[in-house]
């Protein structure tokens, strides 16, 4: 019997393993090692910034603010959007690690959801494009 007690709990350790990964990949999407892999197929060009400038505009200036300082007056109460304009990147900086951010969005509490039902993967990288350009400035 214990040897039958030893494996079910090796068996319990390995599901709350593999549960805390699991959970801490969606808390944190673009610090994942997907969103570190994820190369960006659309190239940074004048086009491309316009369009993700505009999507910018319409999805996340509420927040992030219109200058993307963190200022936006639509922010859920109590949180602090990130300026994303600076160097610090809370959830990784790649150009896959912002397209994981703005697709997945957020964990734990999901105050930034995610957008994929809102934007295509396209568009998802003309915002990373952009918010790029922004920082180059």
């Amino acid at each position: 019997m214990r040897l039958v007690s030893n494996r079910f709990v090796s068996a319990l350790v390995l599901a709350l393993v593999a549960l805390v990964a699991v959970s801490a990949g969606a808390q944190n999407p673009g610090g994942s090692a997907d969103g570190k892999k994820l190369k960006n197929p659309v190239a940074s060009s004048p086009e491309s910034i316009k369009a993700g400038a505009a999507l910018y505009g319409k999805y996340c200036k509420f927040c992030h603010g219109a200058d993307a300082k963190g200022n936006g007056p639509m922010a859920p109460k109590d949180t602090h959007p990130p300026d994303l304009t600076d160097a610090k990147w809370d959830h990784g900086s790649t150009d896959g690690e912002i397209f994981m951010v703005i697709k997945e969005g957020v964990g734990p509490k999901f105050d930034m959801k995610g957008l994929k039902s809102k934007m295509t993967d396209k568009e998802i990288w003309n915002v990373v494009n952009y918010l790029h350009s922004l920082q180059a400035k």
